[in-house]
């Protein structure tokens, strides 16, 4: 089974949501745009830090990096978030069809045993 373009980009995405920080970033830059300066205020760590977790936002298409005058502000791309959430909700679909064919499996067979 080989890997297409859409598993390669989903694979980045979900790596780069499997880690904390780097979620609670997505989740500033769904208030607006910040600079790294301005992200890296809120962590404990040093600006070449967040910005190495940033690389890896805009890497999976998160996050993406304008230019305003000196300073380039980040900027949420919401729909990388969108391709994330469409992928959930047909794994969603599938598993609640497999349950709802599990559970009217299991009903026939309890029909049948009290027969």
């Amino acid at each position: 089974m080989g890997t297409t373009l859409e598993d390669q980009r989903l694979d980045a995405l979900f790596t780069a949501l499997s880690d904390r920080t780097r979620r609670d970033i997505v989740a500033r830059l769904s208030t607006g745009e910040a600079t790294v300066k301005e992200l890296a205020e809120r962590y404990a760590m040093t600006m070449q830090a967040v910005s190495q977790h940033i690389q890896v936002l805009e890497r999976s298409g998160l996050v993406s990096r304008g230019r305003h005058r000196q300073t380039r502000p980040c900027r949420l791309e919401p729909a990388a978030l969108e391709v994330a959430g469409s992928w959930i909700e047909q794994s969603r679909r599938t598993w609640s069809e497999r349950m709802d064919r599990l559970e009217t499996h299991l009903a026939r067979l309890q029909d049948e045993a009290g027969r």
